[in-house]
């Protein structure tokens, strides 16, 4: 496995700790089971979908958990023991998938059809979290006057 060592970033960053942390942690998580596999789309410039391949699995066997910075996509099959297979060429085992979320980014919608669970995300940064135009002293905003230029608004 490739490792990605982030001790000269750590040493020339300052409050970056969390997303090498992050990142670190993703590389350790990811280096194992990849089941059941997924496709992550931007579908916009705030929205965005995951599509996981989940067949077989019916909606009251999925779990899904959105917290702050973290989405959990839980399957859980029923016990087949009741039932006598010849082969069992299917995968029936359950699996854990987490996602980290960037800030304000929340599931909008889930959907599960033709063994596709599509989650739908959108990232809303609230109204004073966004950028503001900072007048300096008692500036004021210059207007365009109609037919002239703004030096004959002022």
């Amino acid at each position: 496995m490739n490792r990605f060592d982030f001790t000269p970033y750590r040493r020339t960053t300052v409050g970056f700790d969390r997303l090498f942390d992050l990142l670190e942690r993703q590389a350790r998580a990811n280096a194992g089971d990849n089941y059941p596999p997924f496709n992550i789309e931007r579908q916009g410039d705030d929205a965005y979908r995951i599509t996981l391949a989940v067949a077989g699995f019916k909606p009251d066997e999925l779990d899904i958990t959105a917290q702050q910075n973290l989405l959990v996509v839980k399957g859980s099959k029923a016990d087949l023991a009741d039932k006598q297979y010849l082969h069992l060429g299917i995968a029936n085992r359950g699996f854990e998938r987490r996602f980290e979320l960037a800030d304000f980014v929340r599931v909008s919608a889930a959907d599960l059809a033709d063994g596709l669970l599509t989650i739908d995300l959108v990232r809303e940064v609230p109204e004073a979290m966004k950028p503001k135009k900072v007048l300096i002293g008692n500036q004021k905003a210059l207007s365009v006057v109609e037919g002239g230029d703004a030096s004959a608004a002022a």
